[in-house]
């Protein structure tokens, strides 16, 4: 398994303060990587120099964070005399963490007897790191989190919240896990007329009371849109302006996590402080792009941008959408895709008679015609993006239809 599995496999570091005190330059390097992390993005860490002693002395003025890293690379006797000291500065209700230099069961038994939380063997890499901090803080016997998909379009009109809709149903349908589907887009969302649903209350009841927001209070929210499918409808209205801060939806998302396997974001074509926080810390993202120059500028943008902010973690996957435009002079897809540095994960052709239909009765694409191409487009990418098998050659929506298509151009 390496490092990227490891890391998705992880739980999130609730709101806590850790101090580490290393001794070698690549541990505070390794604490360093992980403390800026997507999955410690709400954990508050600080690296010192300078191991135990150090930490003996810090302490002896100031108060102990949740958690205490310290690195070790003394004997078991000197390790275990320096850490009597700091037992005597440390709060009891700190947890502490050695990382030591020797594979010495009976210094980890030792540790233990005196309360240490965890003996780890240096050298240690960030993910060793983060999985330490997650277990230690991870409530007891507390279900596994949701995975959450956030889907974005490279230009406004691109087709994102039609994909995001159609991958949502087809995971829910697919695989029988509940799905939350939250239409982020609160002044122009589409998600409730894509379903044919009006629910009286939706996203907007949720962000504006965060401070009671819990999954009693989010269940009462949502609407069921098909079986094991339920929405978190946006109010679609202009009443007011919608404008918040970085953390305005953290308190949602984390409540969806708890409640369901598979949170799905619908995230509006805007780039302000909380859609970067919402896209920066998604487990998957999904840009949806057409095959025209405004777009692929924008796409290289956002994933140039995700790729900086998620260095532990895969890039955005594409999906090329409305390829084949009569008339449209386009990109070809290999030419989009080489300065973004990734393979299409889907290709969707253009056809506006089935989606239209779809969309302007509430209907998903399956419902109008299972046997559409683009359906095979949409079963890849749900399995891609929940990690339910091996990703094969992501399929091209239409590209028969659309060959034939430019056969007849040409002639």
């Amino acid at each position: 398994m390496d490092m990227r599995e490891r890391l998705e496999a992880l739980r999130p570091v609730p709101r806590i303060t850790i101090q580490a005190f290393c001794e070698t330059a690549p541990v505070a390097a390794a604490i360093e990587a992980a403390a800026a992390d997507r999955r410690m993005v709400k954990a508050h860490a600080r690296v010192h120099l300078g191991g135990i002693r150090a930490a003996n002395e810090h302490y002896a003025t100031a108060p102990t964070p949740n958690l205490v890293l310290l690195e070790s690379a003394q004997s078991p006797a000197d390790l275990l005399a320096d850490l009597d000291g700091l037992a005597e500065v440390c709060d009891p209700g700190s947890k502490v963490v050695i990382i030591g230099h020797h594979n010495d069961v009976s210094l980890y038994r030792e540790l233990t007897r005196r309360g240490v939380s965890d003996y780890m063997l240096a050298p240690v890499q960030m993910a060793d790191v983060i999985s330490v901090v997650s277990q230690l803080f991870m409530a007891e016997n507390a279900e596994p989190l949701g995975r959450t998909l956030a889907f974005v379009g490279a230009k406004g009109g691109s087709g994102a919240s039609t994909i995001c809709h159609n991958i949502s149903w087809t995971i829910a349908k697919l695989f029988g896990g509940e799905v939350m589907l939250a239409d982020l887009d609160l002044p122009f969302g589409t998600a409730n007329i894509d379903f044919d649903r009006d629910p009286p209350q939706g996203v907007a009841e949720a962000v504006f009371s965060a401070e009671r927001l819990d999954e009693v209070f989010l269940d009462r929210l949502l609407v069921t849109c098909a079986e094991h499918l339920s929405l978190l409808a946006a109010p679609s209205t202009l009443e007011r302006a919608y404008d918040f801060d970085a953390e305005a939806f953290s308190a949602l998302i984390d409540a969806a996590q708890r409640g369901t396997p598979c949170v799905v974001l619908d995230v509006p074509h805007v780039w302000n402080s909380w859609t970067r926080t919402v896209l920066e810390r998604a487990d998957e993202v999904v840009i949806v792009a057409e095959p025209d120059l405004a777009n692929l500028r924008n796409a290289k943008n956002l994933m140039d941008t995700l790729r900086k902010a998620r260095p532990n973690d895969k890039p955005p996957h594409l999906v090329l959408n409305r390829v084949g435009v009569p008339k449209r002079p386009e990109i070809a897809p290999a030419e989009f895709v080489e300065p973004l540095g990734v393979q299409p994960a889907a290709q969707i052709a253009f056809d506006p008679l089935t989606f239209g239909t779809a969309a302007n009765t509430g209907r998903m694409l399956t419902e109008i015609d299972g046997k559409h191409a683009a359906v095979a487009a949409f079963e890849h990418m749900a399995h891609v993006l929940t990690g339910r098998s091996a990703a094969k050659q992501a399929p091209r929506a239409g590209l028969s239809g659309l060959r034939a298509l430019m056969r007849r151009r040409s002639a």
